[in-house]
């Protein structure tokens, strides 16, 4: 047996996404960093040990512009790219890439943290340093540094320091939630064990174990969807010990959890009431996929209201989106639905006082265990939410080494810096302008060769077919108003005279994209014709700054919208026809906006618009000083048509001379679209359309422009370029081509 001690800036227990993102973003900012996990694999709950898919904000495409960005952003696209089976053993390896990809970083798989040592210092308790065992080594660790995170999930680490926390559901007085039970208790969310399916193409049987349960003495046949062609996270409501010891009584529960999988397998394979022939049982998981157990107290403590609010925070350092989504505690047993969800308008933001301990002074916390209610977790215990906070978390905790100050006086007086800071990072804020006083480009005038000005689908995708959407239904158009709307015309097949009713809606917070409040209703006389007529709509709608608003055409029979199969930024068409995301196991609200008013049936589509006056909100400026992802509009630049022998171009012009070592360009990846790890809900594209391709950087020296980057088959939406330092007095990106849109898009362009 051996021993070891290794010094740190920073320590992360916990390999699952919360962990990976906080350790490489901590990594990126130069900060040496310790990540122990105590798997053979990391990813946690999302790895091929476990095999839950990642979902986040985007709650399976029901939120928009939801998906997240930063780390986990770069994780689902690599994965999009290099997995597109959504083989969860390639996802294993694109996760450990990613850490191995950091030299600030060092591994520590297989170690298991059993000992911390912690005590009051100068008037404060800390963690000193914390003890772990690397099975199959022999080899216990200590591992010290000024900052510990605890990602692991069930608290270990943060219980053993002495970090405050809760346990169960609060009573529904405490933070005045609605779906909080009347008395507090010790019920939590269950854990799940999942199986795979093959079809082998000929007969195969099945002999269950004895350890199998009869599941026709269950309610399980009668209360949950049974389907020979799922498997995975299909059966996400195999769950159970919701009313157990969650950690403690994990044996039991993952005992129960297999002898239900295999009583399943033998009711499709064995009942007669299933076409699973052929199927074979490829894989069960050992390891239970755990839900919740210690949840650590902040400064802050999310709740329900501020989800549903979707409370303003001044230190918000991530988003989630995912519904609040509650489980009956008999988990796989109950007869009432498995899940029980709710939906804010929008995203919401976390702040930076529910990731840090309010008791422990070096100890902060991403993942399940962050300052939430019951009730509130329900919505953030998601893993790309999780892996978002674990950015901020690890960003937090660079920075309040940088500043040598804790993470309460980093909330309390260095919030914007630290918001500006995820933001450079493209990291999952919202709502955030960039005022970065390192950024040369907001010194400088933005200029470029082309803007877009129109939101018809015909001129973004030109050369494709009109298609036809039936007025059965009304019908909203999500539109940007950047300055103001005179007018919009619509175009429309309305075969007798016909007086249409339209009306404008706001949408209730610049991130949301949902008819929230009614503000402006028009009738409008047409002139009936066999042919497609642009029908002008009048609104006078003058915000005091740039928003989206929602038209809506109301239903009315034997008239019909134009559209194209063509994807606008920052444009969306709705149908008012309430649509969840097809789970019969799931019971939600279909009057909730974002249910009634769905994005998923004409995602990709967009009916043909245009707008008086012309839109601004493609403008070059958009790409320096903005928000880096939707908020009130698109928050982008978009040029006219690229073409081979016309190339696109952005471009930062100083006064006096600057001297650059950094370019910084973030580009389109259409973050309206879900991605999923294991692609349940799949999309088409293993690179975005929407993302540059080829590229080149240049800055002006003597009146002439030099090369100092070049990009070919580019698949990332952020890319930084360290110089060797120049100075300039101008700098450009020219977009040779993107990976299939029709214009170039940019929506941020850094220098440093």
């Amino acid at each position: 047996m051996r021993t070891q001690t290794i010094d740190s800036d920073i320590t992360v227990i916990g390999g699952g996404l919360a962990g990976v993102c906080a350790a490489i973003s901590a990594a990126r900012l130069g900060k040496t960093v310790a990540l122990i996990g105590n798997r053979p694999v990391l990813g946690g709950n999302s790895s091929s040990e476990v095999r839950v898919w990642v979902v986040g904000a985007t709650a399976h495409g029901i939120q928009r512009f939801a998906r997240e960005s930063g780390v986990i952003g770069e994780l689902y696209v690599e994965n999009q790219y290099r997995n597109p089976e959504g083989n969860p053993i390639i996802w294993d390896e694109v996760v450990m890439d990613a850490v191995r990809a950091e030299p600030n970083i060092r591994l520590f798989l297989n170690t298991d943290v059993r000992e911390v040592d912690a005590g009051d210092v100068d008037g404060e308790r800390v963690v000193r340093s914390v003890r772990g065992w690397t099975m199959g080594s022999e080899l216990w660790t200590e591992f010290r540094s000024p900052y510990f995170l605890d990602c692991t999930g069930d608290g270990l680490i943060g219980h053993l320091a002495g970090a405050e926390y809760r346990l169960g559901r609060e009573a529904r007085d405490e933070f005045g939630e609605s779906w909080a039970p009347e008395v507090a208790d010790e019920e939590f969310l269950g854990s799940t064990i999942l199986f795979y399916t093959k079809d082998l193409g000929r007969p195969v049987k099945f002999v269950a174990p004895d350890s199998a349960k009869d599941i026709t003495q269950t309610p399980i046949p009668t209360s949950r969807i049974l389907r020979s062609g799922d498997s995975g996270a299909h059966y996400w409501w195999i769950e159970w010990g919701g009313m157990l010891d969650i950690v403690h009584d994990n044996e039991r529960i993952r005992d129960e959890l297999r002898s239900v999988i295999f009583g399943i397998w033998d009711y499709i394979k064995n009942s007669g009431r299933f076409e699973a022939e052929t199927l074979d049982l490829e894989w069960v998981g050992a390891l239970p996929g755990k839900r919740e157990y210690r949840r650590f107290l902040g400064d802050h403590v999310l709740t329900q209201n501020d989800i549903l609010d979707q409370t303003e925070f001044d230190d918000a350092v991530a988003f989630g989106g995912w519904s609040i989504d509650l489980h009956p505690v008999e988990g796989m047993y109950a007869t009432e639905a498995g899940a029980h969800q709710r939906y804010s308008d929008g995203i919401y933001g976390i702040p930076f006082r529910s990731y840090y301990s309010r008791n422990v002074a070096n100890l902060l916390m991403a993942g399940r265990d962050i300052s939430a209610s019951h009730v509130a977790f329900g919505s953030s215990r998601v893993m790309a939410t999780c892996g978002a906070g674990g950015e901020a978390a690890g960003t937090g905790a660079a920075l309040a080494l940088d500043l040598g100050v804790r993470p309460r006086e980093l909330a309390a007086t260095h919030a914007a810096e630290l918001r500006q800071l995820l933001l450079r990072q493209d990291a999952s804020v919202f709502g955030v302008r960039n005022e970065d006083p390192d950024d040369l480009a907001l010194r400088a005038r933005v200029e470029a060769s082309s803007v877009a000005r129109s939101i018809d689908p015909a001129e973004f995708a030109p050369g494709g077919d009109d298609r036809v959407l039936p007025l059965t239904r009304d019908v909203g158009l999500l539109v940007p108003v950047d300055p103001r709307l005179e007018a919009i015309q619509l175009l429309m097949r309305v075969p007798a005279d016909a007086e249409l009713e339209f009306s404008l809606w706001t949408t209730g917070r610049p991130q949301n994209a949902v008819p929230i409040d009614e503000r402006l209703r028009t009738r409008v006389a047409v002139a009936g014709s066999p042919d497609p007529q642009w029908v002008r709509v009048p609104f006078e709608w003058n915000p005091q700054q740039p928003e989206s608003v929602v038209v809506v055409a109301e239903a009315h029979e034997g008239v019909e919208l134009l559209y194209r199969a063509a994807q606008v930024p920052g444009v969306l068409t709705l149908v008012h026809a309430p649509q969840a995301d097809g789970d019969a196991n799931v019971e939600v609200d279909e009057s909730e906006a974002l249910i009634a008013w769905p994005a998923i049936p004409m995602r990709g589509r967009t009916v043909r618009a245009r707008l008086e006056p012309a839109t601004e909100a493609f403008d070059a400026a958009k790409a320096v000083g903005g928000y880096q992802r939707y908020y009130g509009g698109p928050q982008l630049w978009a040029s006219a048509p690229i073409a081979a022998d016309r190339p696109q171009e952005l471009r930062l012009e100083w006064d006096e001379p600057v001297e650059l070592r950094q370019l910084r360009v973030v580009f389109d990846d259409d973050q309206d679209v879900e991605l999923n790890t294991l692609h349940h809900h799949r999309t088409p594209d293993e690179v975005f359309p929407e993302l540059v391709r080829d590229y080149v950087l240049e800055v002006r020296r003597g009146g002439g422009w030099i090369e100092v980057a070049r990009v070919v088959d580019n698949r990332r939406r952020q890319r930084v370029h360290d110089l060797d330092p120049v100075e300039t007095d101008a700098a450009r990106i020219r977009v040779l081509a993107t990976n299939g849109v029709g214009q170039a898009r940019v929506v941020a362009l850094r220098a440093y």
